[in-house]
């Protein structure tokens, strides 16, 4: 953590706002999606209803958040990147796992973190389709529906559940097919959830060995990185990295490491 570090004062205001805005733009898309919504309604047009829901839980968050601290950051995947003079700055994924809820699939969220001259320390995710919260605060571990939470031991590398993810990008898909065929076989089963923030939370709560996936943006993992690590996990990018667009690598202590390497030899950081 670079600079002054977060009073308590500060720490428990920054989980207070980002549990009600979480919470309140998961409400909106859990009681908002039209039971009819058909999967021909895709973000490709900016009057569909998934590109309305999109930005009706931004404007949420950012209007909730702006209302309680006007003089910090906001940075959002549907475009939004606001200065701010606070050191504060909130990185939001108003809608992961739009394909997930597009198609009435449970796996999907609201991810709110708040970073501190640059450093995540306070991340909120919640799954309103599963009725579930998650949260974590820098050094004071994870926690789900208020209940601390925690990896699971590793198991041999042969035996580990491993999740990952998919670009829409057809060349980029082609790789990582390629990087999916030869990892398969090594490990016991590899999972595909749709929504990075969740499987860091299932990590978190023990329901995943390790998760990996190329080409995140910063909304998509700030949050769910900070439970996963409070829960115990590794994570980063390619060996002696952070993680980054190239690469996420998260895993239980002893699945990690061999994750790691073998997502490097196999090239998983490039298309």
């Amino acid at each position: 953590m670079t600079g002054t570090a977060p009073t308590d004062a500060l720490l428990t205001e920054l989980l207070e706002l980002a549990t009600a805005a979480a919470t309140a733009a998961g409400d909106l898309l859990h009681t908002g999606r039209p039971a009819d919504l058909g999967v021909a309604a895709t973000k490709s047009s900016p009057v569909d209803i998934v590109t309305e829901m999109d930005l009706a839980s931004e404007k949420l968050l950012q209007e909730l958040i702006a209302e309680r601290r006007p003089a910090d950051g906001y940075v959002g995947e549907e475009g939004t990147d606001r200065p701010g003079t606070s050191g504060v700055r909130w990185v939001v994924d108003p809608l992961d796992g739009t394909v997930n809820y597009l198609y009435g699939l449970p796996s999907w969220g609201v991810s709110v973190a708040a970073e501190l001259d640059g450093e995540a320390v306070v991340g909120v995710v919640a799954v309103p389709a599963r009725g579930e919260l998650f949260h974590a605060v820098r050094g004071r571990g994870a926690r789900l529906d208020g209940h601390p939470v925690a990896v699971r031991p590793a198991p041999p590398w042969g035996r580990a559940l491993v999740s990952t993810g998919f670009n829409y990008v057809q060349a980029v898909r082609t790789h990582q097919a390629e990087v999916l065929l030869a990892l398969m076989p090594e490990v016991r089963d590899i999972r595909r959830g749709g929504a990075a923030a969740v499987d860091f939370c299932d990590l978190a709560a023990g329901r995943l060995d390790a998760f990996y996936e190329r080409g995140l943006k910063p909304w998509d993992r700030a949050a769910g990185a900070l439970i996963a690590r409070e829960a115990g996990a590794l994570v980063g990018g390619r060996p002696g990295r952070a993680e980054d667009g190239d690469l996420t690598v998260a895993g239980v202590p002893g699945v990690f490491e061999p994750l790691q390497e073998r997502l490097e030899a196999l090239g998983a950081w490039h298309d």
